[in-house]
This record gives structure tokens, C-alpha cells and sequence, in this order.
């Protein structure tokens, strides 16, 4: 072969594969084409992010792969249009320009009658303007309008009747036309098919109120109505309005289903955000919770609780500084002291949590769920813990790679996608991450560590920080009494300072004491605190699981968790945010078939096998010491009570192990028999004067109840016995 030539059938063999890649090209822009709706009027963005790319998928291609194949084509197109374009769009318009609703050009379309007040307008308007010829038109309307309304209701009865009469003869006409040209009527009323958002509460009461202002005076005007009807809504007792906000919640509720259908239309630019958006300012929704017999917050802590009915009497105090003298107050507290006020939180939160839980079996499913979910029971299930303001400080966000890649990227992809949500934007930067190279990944790699460094440095240095030195006895006096001095003061700090030295200077000695004790109780207070900082105790961190050396790993204990392992393991769903992962999986353990659930089942039981086996000889390692120290440590741990041997419960009644975690001894036996009771009632299986054999997870929760309660009281053993009977314990368990 000649060199520098190319052999014919290599020539042949790579125009071949060139008009094979053209043709599925052009076979995937006829299958996009396809997937398009009818009426295409979306901006291009938003049909490409609602199409089916499984529906465009061809040959051996996937979605996927179809859908990286059209970034790469639509990267080497423009998206603006030129002005030749333009015009012939423009040609088109002037051919056949768009003349909205055609309905009322129809000739034979009646004339609508004019309002009462058009009619007195019309009559005196050439009157006036030959009277005043120097008045604009709009000064023409404002006399007339005043006249108006300053006639007489006898002289104003004459423009009414001829109105309604020919409102009558308005409304016969329009019959007949809608009869004559039904064509014509079908094209008008076609409205959208999306459903009408619901209204608020104020918006129905204005409505109705509206109807019935102008049933008593049909010639009002827009701002009559605004100035007889609009300023009532904040005079409306709570009772009143009730009616309306549940009226807007039933309306919401007849909204989302109709909207869910058109959720994932290609046409219907719509977001989740639609769908669940409230009707009910905050104000309404505690109005409306209120009625329901749920009960206000209580304090979260006893530090909460003491702040709560100390700001009650700083009224006179700016509220930047009551925290300040609350947190200030609080440390002068005696450890006994500070104990009172969380055993009373404690009782408060155990009381009100009963009038909690309670309201919730006699309200929809939906809004049990809103309840649980709101941040405001989570001082139930977090615990009533921590008696100092330290208890409360939220951690800081872990520092990741990932992390400060999307910190740094965020802010110039909301310049260049306006249009995505914040929940849209983490996705497509977990993506984008994902796409990036290892070389790149590297720099923020480095960051992380650096940043990590820091953060360990830093902590290290808070922990070798010395206690807060003690204070005197004059400066525990001064920040008892600096409220009522800067209130008699007027906030003014040095004369409110001067006022109280000289107030100390000539307190006698036996007032004193008082304050030289607490001076004594902090200056031991700091000698305690330096000494647990020089030798601190050894703790166990609560939430965390100690680590022993060589323990096999416990394996999943049900079916669902061995399938959510596998779903979180294989990375199909690292692009999620973890809650939506999480949900995700749910889902598709859901959809799973019987015989699929099963064998995750099984698979999870031979692993417990193999696990129990692991553990029996690890244990045997073991030296008697080390033996004894793991078994009390997970006697520890299993006896705790709400531990995890209990959350991991997984229960077909969510309010049961809510209420496992949340409930003191004194409500036990009580809630327990409505929980069940409810459940059954629910369920459609109880029948008074039968017995009853509950599902086992139910059983599981009544025996913990009962035994437990028996344990701390047993004024109920006779109670107890026979549910026990009834109720046997599971063979799984």
C-alpha cells in the first residue's frame, strides 16, 4: 500500500459509522419531537425538564444516555432569534393578530346593561360639561360620582328599576344566544383545566360579606364595599372565625387532589410548593389548633422555664438585654435550685403531653401527620434534658468536600438558573460533583482538611478555656437589681451603675450576707469546674454506641432494613438529599412484591444467625474482665429506657412508639389503653365483650407498658395480668 494513503474499505467502514451515528441522531430528535405536547408554549427549559426520557429511549440506548446525547447537540445550537425570524413572526401576527375572546365581537352578542350609577353618569355628564368646560374628564367623574352618592334613596330607586328590568331582558337575550350559537360559547368557556387555588379564611368571609352588602345595595362601588366590609375580618371574634379558616382548610384539601394529577403535566410549569402551600397565616393555624385542644408549647427545659417567668416581670427591660440578665440570674442559681425548676418542667411537659397526644385520634390522618412533624413536639421526643443555656447550642454543619464545592458554586448557578428550586439546585450540584474529576476533587479535598485542622484546633482551645472566675458578692447584688435601676434610670447605664455603689456602700452588714454566700457557693462553683477540667470524669457519649474491640458488626434485624441497607450501599441514590433518599426507599419497599419482601426477610435472619454465632465466639475470646464489662455496658444500655431496643420497634401505629418514648409512669396504664383501643377501633376488629389477640408489634408495645408500669407501681397488677394472658409474647421476639 501506497503511504500516506488510506486503504477503501477503512474509508468505506468510517462513512458507514458516521451515517450510522447520523441517523440515530436524527432518530432521537424525531423521538423527542414525538414526546412533546400538542401545544408546545413552555419555554424550552421547562418541557425538557418535565419530558420522559424512558418514552425517548430507542434501539439499545436508555433514557439516560439519550438525554447526556441531547446536552451535547443543544450545546451547539444558539437560543436567541434573529430579527428575519422575527418579522415573519411579525407577518404572521399582522395576517391574523390575536383577538382574545371573539365572543363578544359576535354581532349578535347582547349588550350588557349599565349600573345604576353609569346610567345617572351618563345622564348629567353633558350637563355638567357645558356648566364646567374648564374640567377634565376625570374631575368631571369625581363631581358626578359624589353627587351620586349624595343623592336620595327615592331619586336613586328610578336608575335601580330600570337597571334590574333590563338585567332581566340582558339575561333572557343571553339565553337565547347561547342556544343559537353554541360553537361559539364551548370555545369562550373552555377555561384551563388547572384547578382554582384555594382561598384563605379572610378572603371566603370577604366573599360572602360582599354578596350580602351588595343584596342591600346593588349600586355600591369596589371601594364602598372595601370601606363598609374589609376593616371587620380583625373585629371577628374566634369563634367566628373558626368557620371560615376550617371552610379554607376543606377547600385546600379539594385542591390538592384535583392538583396532584396535573403535578408531573409537561405542559403545567407547576412545583411541589403548589400543592402544599398553606391557606392559614400562623396566627390562624394557632387559632385553629387551639380549637382542636392542643395545647400551647411548654418549656423545653428548666433554664427555659426559669427565663419564661423571669421576662414576665422585665417588661420595662430592652429585649436585647433579658437574655442576657436571665442567662446572668441563672448561674447564681443553687444546684438544688436549678433541679426544682427542671422537676417541674419535667411535670408540666408530662401533663400537657397527654392533652398532646390525646386531640390527635379525633383529627384526619393528615394532620396528625403535620403535628408529629412540627419542631414543636420535638422537645418530647428529644427529651426534657439540659438545665443550662449551653444544653440548647446546635451543632455545626459537618465541613465536607462536596460541601465547599456547592458553597462555592451555588451562588453563579442561581445567577444562570433563576427558575430552579434550592432543593433543584442541590441535585444538580451533587451531580455535577459526582462528574468531577479525581484531579479536581483534590483541591477541595485539601480545603476540607485544612478546614477540619482547624475546626479540631479550635475546639481543643475551647476545651483548655478556664471556667468564668468567680464573682464578688457586690457584683452578684448588681446583676440581681439592674433591671428595676435601668427602668428608674430610663436605661441609662452610669447613672444606674453610680446609684448602685452607693446604694452597697451603705447596705449594712447582715443584708449583705445573702450575697457573700452566693459568692462563696460560685467561688466553689469555679474550683469544681477547674478541677473536672483538669481530671474529667470518663463519659459515655448518649446516642453513641461504645466500641469494643473485634465486636462483629450487628447485622439488619427485619427485612426493610436489610433492603434499605442495599439501596443506600449501591450509590443509585447518592444524588438525593438523605431525607428524600430515605423516603425513596420507603417507597420502593412499598411497591415490592410479597414474594421480593420475603427473601430480604430471610436473608436478614440468616444474618442475625451468623451474627449470634460471630458474637458467641468473640465473647469466648474474651478475657472474664472484659466480659463483664461489655455485658453491664449493654445491660446499661438495654434497660435505659426509650433505648434503642424500643425506637428500632417498627410499629404499624406511629403514635404507639411516640408515645412509648415520650410518657412518665403516672399516664402509662391510661394512654396505653387509648392507643390500643384506638388502634383496634381503626382497624375495624374490636367487638365489645370478644377477646381480642393484638398485632404483634401492638402486643410488643402493650407488654412494655404494662410490665413497666407494674414495675414502678403495681397498684395494677390485677388489671394487668389478664391483658398479659391474652396478649402473649411473639414468637419473633
Amino acid at each position: 500500500m501506497i503511504p500516506g494513503c488510506v486503504s477503501p474499505s477503512l474509508s468505506t467502514q468510517t462513512e458507514n459509522r458516521s451515517r450510522s451515528v447520523q441517523n440515530d441522531l436524527l432518530k432521537l430528535l424525531d423521538a423527542i419531537k414525538g414526546n412533546l405536547p400538542e401545544k408546545d408554549l413552555a419555554k424550552y427549559k421547562t418541557s425538557e425538564s418535565h419530558l420522559d426520557w424512558e418514552k425517548v429511549a430507542f434501539n439499545s440506548y436508555s433514557g439516560e444516555m439519550c438525554k447526556q446525547k441531547w446536552h451535547d447537540v443543544s450545546r451547539e445550537i444558539r437560543k436567541f432569534r434573529t430579527l428575519t425570524e422575527l418579522i415573519v413572526d411579525a407577518q404572521d401576527y399582522v395576517k391574523n393578530p390575536y383577538k382574545g375572546k371573539k365572543l363578544k365581537k359576535h354581532p349578535d352578542f347582547p349588550k350588557k346593561p349599565l349600573t345604576p350609577y353609569f346610567r345617572f353618569f351618563m345622564e348629567k355628564r353633558a350637563k355638567y360639561a357645558k356648566l364646567h368646560p374648564e374640567m377634565s374628564n376625570l374631575d368631571l367623574t369625581k363631581i358626578l360620582s359624589k353627587k351620586y352618592k349624595e343623592l336620595p334613596e327615592r331619586k336613586k330607586e328610578k336608575y335601580v328599576k330600570d337597571f334590574l328590568r333590563e338585567k332581566e331582558s340582558f339575561m333572557l337575550r343571553m339565553m337565547k344566544f347561547r342556544q343559537d350559537h353554541p360553537d361559539l360559547l364551548e370555545n369562550v368557556n373552555k377555561k384551563s383545566n388547572v384547578p382554582e387555588k384555594p382561598k384563605t379564611p379572610q378572603q371566603l368571609w370577604y366573599f360572602h360579606e360582599k354578596k350580602a352588602f351588595l343584596k342591600a345595595r346593588p349600586d355600591a362601588t369596589t371601594k364602598d364595599i372595601k370601606d363598609g366590609v374589609g376593616k371587620q375580618w380583625p373585629q371577628l371574634s374566634d369563634k367566628k372565625r373558626i368557620k371560615w379558616i376550617t371552610k379554607s382548610l376543606e377547600q385546600k384539601k379539594l385542591y390538592e387532589v384535583k392538583t396532584f394529577s396535573f403535578y408531573m403535566h409537561p405542559e403545567m410549569n407547576m412545583t411541589e410548593e403548589n400543592i402544599v402551600k398553606s391557606t392559614l397565616t400562623k396566627a390562624e393555624r394557632q387559632l385553629k389548633d387551639k380549637f382542636d385542644g392542643r395545647p400551647d408549647k411548654p418549656p423545653s427545659n428548666g433554664y427555659s422555664m426559669f427565663c419564661a417567668e423571669l421576662m414576665s416581670s422585665m417588661k420595662d427591660v430592652p429585649s436585647t438585654e433579658r437574655m442576657v440578665m436571665c442567662s446572668q440570674r441563672w448561674k447564681l442559681l443553687k444546684q438544688s435550685e436549678k433541679d426544682a425548676y427542671q422537676k417541674r418542667c419535667e411535670q408540666v411537659c408530662n401533663t400537657l403531653l397527654l392533652f398532646c397526644i390525646l386531640p390527635l385520634f379525633s383529627i384526619s390522618e393528615e394532620e396528625q401527620q403535620r403535628i408529629l412533624s412540627e419542631q414543636k413536639m420535638g422537645s418530647f421526643k428529644k427529651g426534657v434534658g439540659g438545665s443550662s443555656p449551653s444544653s440548647t447550642e446546635k451543632p455545626k454543619p459537618p465541613v465536607s468536600a462536596m460541601f465547599i464545592f456547592s458553597e462555592e458554586k451555588r451562588p453563579k448557578l442561581q445567577q444562570e438558573k433563576p427558575d430552579l428550586s434550592d432543593m433543584e439546585l442541590t441535585r444538580l450540584l451533587a451531580r455535577m460533583w459526582n462528574e468531577l474529576s479525581d484531579k479536581k476533587k483534590e483541591k477541595y479535598k485539601n480545603l476540607e482538611m485544612t478546614l477540619k485542622a482547624e475546626s479540631e484546633k479550635q475546639s481543643k482551645e475551647d476545651k483548655g478555656k478556664l471556667p468564668e472566675t468567680p464573682k464578688t458578692a457586690q457584683d452578684i447584688w448588681q446583676q440581681s437589681v439592674i433591671g428595676d435601676y435601668l427602668a428608674r434610670f430610663k436605661n441609662d447605664r452610669v447613672k444606674a451603675q453610680k446609684a448602685m455603689e452607693a446604694t452597697w456602700n451603705t447596705m449594712e452588714k447582715k443584708e449583705k450576707i445573702m450575697w457573700i454566700k452566693k459568692a462563696a457557693e460560685d467561688q466553689k462553683r469555679y474550683e469544681r469546674e477547674l478541677s473536672e477540667m483538669r481530671s474529667p470524669a470518663p463519659v459515655v457519649t448518649p446516642g453513641k454506641k461504645m466500641k469494643f474491640d473485634g465486636e462483629p458488626k450487628k447485622p439488619p434485624s427485619n427485612g426493610y432494613q436489610k433492603f434499605s441497607q442495599e439501596m443506600l450501599s449501591n450509590g443509585e441514590l447518592n444524588h438525593l438529599p438523605m431525607k428524600e433518599r430515605m423516603g425513596e426507599i420507603g417507597g420502593r419497599w412499598q411497591r415490592l412484591p410479597q414474594k421480593e419482601k420475603d427473601r430480604y426477610k430471610r436473608l436478614a435472619e440468616e444474618k442475625q444467625r451468623q451474627y449470634k454465632v460471630l458474637l458467641e465466639q468473640w465473647l469466648a475470646s474474651l478475657s472474664s474482665q472484659e466480659r463483664a464489662t461489655y455485658k453491664e455496658y449493654n445491660s446499661l444500655v438495654s434497660h435505659k429506657f426509650g433505648s434503642t431496643q424500643y425506637c428500632s420497634l417498627t410499629c404499624q401505629n406511629r403514635l404507639e412508639l411516640y408515645t412509648i418514648r415520650c410518657f412518665s409512669n403516672q399516664c402509662l396504664y391510661f394512654v396505653c389503653k387509648m392507643v390500643i383501643f384506638n388502634h383496634l377501633r381503626r382497624n375495624k376488629i374490636f367487638k365489645f365483650g370478644s377477646s381480642v389477640t393484638l398485632p404483634a408489634c401492638s402486643s410488643v408495645c402493650l407488654r412494655f407498658f404494662l410490665k413497666h408500669f407494674c414495675r414502678n407501681g403495681g397498684a395494677q397488677q390485677n388489671q394487668v395480668a389478664p391483658l398479659l394472658k391474652q396478649n402473649p409474647r411473639p414468637n419473633n421476639r
